[in-house]
């Protein structure tokens, strides 16, 4: 459903902090007659931001899968932005049912936002006593008790492998499907007592418990699967010179992104091409991005206002098209 924005001019909660908020704007290049998609709305930030650089013939779509970020949203009135309940990886089709066609940027702002990290009844964060939710939309979806409850050790130690990358995956595992053949893990709590128990070494600065419950919450809400669908689906909606902006927080979200615009402006990469066959250079397929500049980190006076943003890496690219009159440059 597709819900009316609003003031733009309102600020943004206290509680929450857009990370890169003017580098992103700033790299999205706005026209005041553009049309913009924020593909992740939380709180507004930078949708906000957007709507101050747009004109009356402007247009703003924003989407987000989190029912709570669609409820603030419906505090503001703008006719220029149009706010859908849907996950960013169903963005062609959120396009479609706003009726946009081609638009001028696309940005993605990734991972957990802070209204969600410090509620604590949405169990993303140790740092509270809650019930082990983690979904993103709690409206649909398996919550983290119920896949503690039935996952397999296997099953567990290598979602905590691969998305948290942590190297005490399996004893971590281990301690979970001990712990649940004696009373049901239901807690927020729970879980952080049994991870910090299963690892034996201590990162400076950091909860042994951080990176599993990073793990879970990006298997739940199967947030590298969704990335992968919705890349592709933002570059063919972009027009002609149209930029693509990513901020990611996870290294494995941050690979993705690399490796997506990379090939995407280098198609005749060696991975990109068929093994063994020769090919002249008329047969290459033509470049469908342009890499803009070199992948941003946050000033150190932002981290030390938003310690969150420290991890934070952004990327952008613009959309190749032909030259003519009123056309944007294609890529060299």
């Amino acid at each position: 459903m597709t819900e009316p924005f609003g003031e733009c001019g309102r600020k943004a909660p206290p509680e929450h902090r857009t990370v890169l908020l003017q580098e992103a704007i700033d790299a999205l290049a706005v026209r005041p007659d553009g049309v913009y998609i924020d593909a992740t709305f939380g709180r507004g930030g930078h949708s906000r931001a957007l709507l101050e650089r747009l004109g009356p013939e402007g247009r703003l779509l924003a989407l987000d899968r989190d029912p709570e970020a669609v409820a603030a949203g419906r505090e503001f009135g703008d006719a220029r932005l149009r706010l859908q309940h849907r996950r960013f990886g169903e963005i062609a089709a959120a396009a479609e049912e706003a009726g946009v066609g081609e638009v001028d940027g696309v940005l993605f702002d990734l991972g957990v936002s802070s209204p969600q990290i410090d509620t604590a009844r949405r169990g993303f964060s140790f740092r509270f006593e809650a019930a082990l939710d983690m979904r993103m939309d709690t409206t649909q979806g398996e919550t983290a008790e119920e896949w503690l409850a039935r996952a397999k050790e296997d099953e567990i130690a290598k979602v905590i492998r691969v998305y948290g990358e942590e190297r005490f995956a399996l004893q971590i595992a281990k301690k979970i499907v001990a712990a649940r053949h004696e009373h049901p893990l239901t807690s927020t709590g729970q879980l952080a007592a049994l991870v910090r128990e299963a690892v034996r070494t201590r990162e400076p600065g950091q909860d042994p418990a951080t990176r599993t419950f990073q793990a879970i919450r990006i298997h739940l809400n199967q947030e590298l699967s969704e990335l992968a669908l919705a890349l592709p689906q933002a570059s063919d909606l972009l027009r002609s010179g149209g930029r693509l902006v990513v901020i990611s927080f996870h290294s494995l979200e941050d690979r993705l992104v690399k490796h997506f615009m990379r090939d995407a402006a280098h198609p005749d990469h060696p991975g990109n091409l068929p093994k063994d066959l020769p090919l002249r250079a008329a047969e290459l397929p033509a470049p469908r991005l342009r890499l803009i500049g070199k992948a941003l980190k946050p000033q150190a006076a932002e981290i030390a206002l938003n310690p969150r943003a420290r991890s934070a890496v952004m990327r952008v690219a613009e959309k190749c098209g032909a030259t003519g009159a009123g056309s944007h440059p294609c890529c060299a």
